[in-house]
């Protein structure tokens, strides 16, 4: 005959609990996949260009240019500090690199999807799409720059114009 100790009541409760909790959180994040993530279309228009993109990022990268993929959060102090840099490589880049920032906190899907267990995450891609590289923490436009050229992709000084064509010179 099988006896049931107080220890393995503990256990089965302890496991019950896992297995709602993990249920819930499941459930939670379903939900989240299912808003469009636009946000409610107040702020700047950098901030709304960006919150655009969640859900969205898939079909940029690998799209045939490099592009850098900022996963955070705007309530994480990193994560505010590298608004100004994405913003700034976005303007002076257009056209050579996209700059995606996915807020994980509007799309909690994305943590998963990318494998992240830190947030700010940058993610640096061909433009074939395959990862080249990715760091968490801060990264300032200067580093985040000679990463690019660490990689192959020569994108220079923000702003200047380094496609090497001599031709289109005056």
């Amino acid at each position: 005959m099988l006896t049931v100790t107080r220890k393995d009541k503990r256990t089965r409760v302890a496991a019950a609990t896992f297995i709602i909790a993990t249920v819930l959180l499941v459930a939670a994040l379903l939900s989240g996949c299912a808003q469009d993530g636009t946000g409610s279309g107040e702020g700047t228009e950098a901030e709304v260009a960006q919150t655009s993109l969640v859900g969205h990022d898939a079909s940029v990268v690998g799209s045939g240019l490099p592009a850098l993929v900022d996963l955070g959060s705007d309530t994480c102090v990193p994560c505010k500090m590298m608004e100004p840099v994405l913003e700034e490589l976005a303007s002076e880049l257009d056209g050579r690199l996209h700059v995606i920032f996915i807020n994980t906190n509007e799309d909690r899907s994305a943590g998963g999807r990318y494998g992240i267990r830190v947030i700010p995450t940058q993610i640096f891609f061909a433009p074939d799409g395959s990862e080249l590289f990715r760091h968490q923490g801060f990264l300032s436009l200067e580093d985040i720059l000679a990463k690019w050229s660490e990689l192959g992709y020569e994108f220079g000084n923000a702003g200047e114009d380094t496609t090497g064509d001599a031709a289109g010179e005056a």
